[in-house]
C-alpha cells in the first residue's frame, strides 16, 4: 500500500473529506474525533503544566519515524 501526504487549503477540508467518502474510502469516517476524545484533550490543555513539557528537539528523539521512500 502506498502512503500519500497532501496539504489541504483552509476551508476545503470538509469538501475533501466528503469527496473521499463519495469515492468509497473508509478512512474518511475514521478521522472524526469523538466528543469524548475532545473532552480529554481540553482537560489536558487546561491542567497541563509548562514545567512538564519537553522541548520538541528532545521529544522527537523518543519517536520512531518511518522514512518516506
Amino acid at each position: 500500500m502506498k502512503e500519500l501526504t497532501i496539504k489541504i487549503p483552509e476551508g476545503k477540508l470538509e469538501f475533501f473529506m466528503e469527496l473521499l467518502k463519495e469515492l468509497g474510502f473508509e478512512a474518511a469516517e475514521s478521522m472524526e474525533i469523538s466528543e469524548q476524545q475532545k473532552a480529554i484533550v481540553r482537560e489536558r490543555i487546561k491542567t497541563g503544566k509548562t514545567e512538564n513539557f519537553s522541548p520538541w528537539d528532545e521529544a522527537r528523539k523518543e519517536f520512531n519515524f518511518k522514512s518516506k521512500v
